[in-house]
């Protein structure tokens, strides 16, 4: 009789590299021990998300049993994990996301753990389309948006988010729609470029950058891999003198300026995935769109939190909130933002960044 049983992959070595490998298949929720240790470490375990702010989150929102609420962006569901237990079994939770492939790995998690269709529901959507679900189904006493990228979309080379691992220059939060970074960048001009390195990431360095991409483009070499991307930020930034701060930093220690040299160029290229990914996603647009919808989606005495993780983000849903409050639509919003504790950011990095900023709904 044939042996039915299906054995799991072997990977070379002591410690898996590949993402793929990671994780046994990239099931972190099924290695408990390995995932405690991870995050015992303050890292993210690869495949997964660590949902950020719960408790403040929580407060902001005031979840009551009965309630009708709308998770925008749910990623790999904590937050709405959260806000499910926190509605008892009673009302009913929207979750909203544009990733196709992120989304159905985190509709099977939530199904598995027990919450059912009558009390869950996923949307695929873009979060700015909230006026037309809240037609739909009515207004929401409780909104929740997080406008950061997940953990797993960062983690994972195909995705091109990150440079600390090779793949192709992609950067879509919807991989099944859009162009990607890399053919955005075949388009770009110079001058375009230097904007969408400013507007959207404040990146110092942006004519430096533009000119070396647009140099390459000349030459037929325009970047196609997050690693091409980051060579390209390295090659224009080996031309640009340590600013004098740095220098008296460093002294005289060449060891101490190359490797202030290689965190410019880290810090860099960072902005520059960023101003990337914010451009070919339109996420600046989408974002002043929901907020213009966001308080008529809301129910009298409603309440909406949102996280950012830029100035930009932040930006837009201060003056927005505040504008809106002028207006007579919010009786009140946050006059400063709640950030994230030390002991939250020791154990989990990227809570680092974080802003939280809320509104209420004025009452009829």
């Amino acid at each position: 009789m044939p042996d039915s049983r299906k054995r799991r992959p072997h990977y070379s070595g002591k410690y898996p590299r590949r993402f793929e490998e990671k994780y046994k298949e990239l099931q972190p929720e099924k290695y408990g021990t390995e995932i405690e240790h991870v995050i015992a470490k303050g890292n993210t375990p690869a495949g997964m998300h660590i949902p950020i702010m719960v408790q403040e989150i929580l407060e902001v929102l005031a979840i009551k049993p009965g309630e009708r609420g709308f998770d925008a962006t749910l990623g790999y569901g904590g937050h709405t994990r959260a806000m499910l237990e926190a509605l008892q079994g009673q009302g009913h939770l929207i979750s909203g996301d544009i990733d196709p492939i992120e989304s159905a790995k985190t509709e099977a998690r939530l199904r598995e753990a027990g919450f059912g269709s009558e009390l869950w529901e996923l949307r695929n959507m873009n979060f700015c389309q909230i006026d037309e679900l809240a037609a739909e189904v009515g207004p929401f006493d409780f909104i929740l948006a997080d406008l950061g990228v997940s953990s797993m979309q960062i983690d994972n080379p195909e995705r091109g988010f990150s440079f600390k691992a090779e793949g192709p220059l992609d950067l879509r939060l919807n991989p099944e729609a859009g162009m990607t970074a890399a053919q955005r960048l075949q388009e770009v001009g110079r001058e375009e470029l230097i904007g969408m390195l400013r507007e959207n990431a404040d990146e110092p360095y942006a004519e430096e950058i533009a000119r070396q991409i647009m140099g390459s483009k000349k030459r037929g070499k325009c970047p196609r891999t997050t690693k091409d991307l980051y060579d390209e930020v390295a090659a224009a930034l080996a031309r640009v003198k340590l600013p004098k701060e740095v220098l008296e930093r460093t002294g005289c220690s060449s060891k101490k300026q190359e490797a202030a040299c290689r965190e410019m160029v880290k810090k860099s290229a960072t902005r520059v995935f960023q101003a990337l990914r914010i451009d070919i996603n339109h996420e600046y647009e989408v974002l002043y769109e929901f907020m213009e919808k966001l308080p008529h989606a809301l129910a009298p005495g409603g309440r909406a939190a949102i996280l950012t993780f830029h100035s930009g983000e932040d930006r837009i849903v201060k003056k927005a909130f505040k504008a809106f409050k002028q207006q007579g639509l919010y009786e009140a919003v946050a006059e400063e933002v709640v950030r994230p504790g030390r002991e939250e950011c020791r154990a989990n990095p990227r809570a680092h960044s974080t802003k939280l900023r809320w509104a209420v709904k004025m009452r009829d």
